[in-house]
């Protein structure tokens, strides 16, 4: 199977399409609602007509990628169910985190092999990277024949294929949420109170990224458990208390704190590293007692 469609070429689908074709797939169309959006993904790709008739790419391809938002996924199968298209044996697959491959039944009912395939990678722009892939790691879930054809198309990327639940799926994309979502809203909170020291905003994202960058590094070789440092890790309920009082003018700062804290202070249990008077006061301070 080695002819691609690709329904809803934003910035996922896009980047799927250009290494596909880097990995000897052709992507023989490029749907999408808008004409010029089509044709923009095209062009990046360098293969594929751009379409906005999602019926006519289906026919088109072996693969079908539906890589459109969450929220449009229900209506292009619909839309697709009520086309006259042979589905015998195609492969048909969502690239949404959130939602299982039951979305894709109607068509699995006519005979398609349907799947969810996500790439758990951030994607702020369409992609002309062949390795944009390389070493991420992919949720599969759906039949069986489904996941094993997309888990060759992963390893042609590069990248590692795992098996989830459909019942797993919205706890996955929350813990991924968390991870990479979250994470960027978390710097923004740190600059902004950068900001209130009087740094301005450029100056406060130079200033943290190094710390960053080093404790991503920490956390690649150590784990989370092992690359924890600060307060919390040495047993520092004094600085802790110091960085509560001084959060106490920014309500909503200081919740994110607190809540954090807690947490940082379970990985400090695991490492078991400092003493349970330390523990308890820690405690005290964060909940207020």
């Amino acid at each position: 199977m080695k002819t691609v469609a690709i329904i809803g070429a934003g910035r996922i689908g896009a980047s799927l399409g250009y290494a596909l074709s880097q990995k000897g797939y052709i992507i023989s169309a490029i749907s999408t609602r808008s004409r010029n959006s089509a044709e923009e993904s095209a062009r990046l790709i360098g293969q594929g007509s751009a379409l906005t008739d999602n019926g006519q790419a289906a026919r088109s391809a072996q693969i079908i990628v539906v890589s459109v938002p969450d929220n449009d996924i229900p209506g292009v199968v619909a839309e697709l169910k009520s086309q006259k298209i042979d589905w015998e044996g195609k492969l048909v697959f969502h690239c949404s985190g959130l939602h299982p491959s039951r979305l894709l039944y109607s068509l699995e009912s006519k005979g398609a092999l349907t799947a969810s395939v996500h790439p758990n990678q951030s994607f702020p722009h369409k992609l002309k990277d062949a390795g944009a892939f390389r070493g991420v790691y992919f949720a599969l879930e759906g039949g069986e024949r489904a996941r094993t054809l997309a888990a060759k198309l992963v390893r042609d990327l590069g990248g590692h294929p795992f098996v989830i639940r459909a019942e797993d799926k919205p706890v996955y994309h929350a813990a991924c949420s968390i991870a990479s979502n979250f994470f960027v809203a978390l710097l923004d909170v740190a600059v902004s109170l950068l900001q209130q020291c009087g740094l301005t905003q450029d100056t406060g994202h130079d200033l943290l990224l190094p710390l960053v960058e080093r404790t991503l590094q920490n956390v690649k070789k150590l784990n989370t458990s092992g690359a924890l440092s600060g307060p919390i890790a040495r047993g520092d309920h004094k600085s802790v208390k110091n960085h509560m009082d001084a959060l106490e003018k920014f309500p909503l700062f200081h919740q994110m704190y607190t809540a954090l804290a807690l947490q940082a202070l379970e990985i400090a249990k695991r490492r078991a590293e400092i003493s349970p008077d330390s523990i308890k006061l820690i405690e005290g301070v964060l909940e207020d007692k």
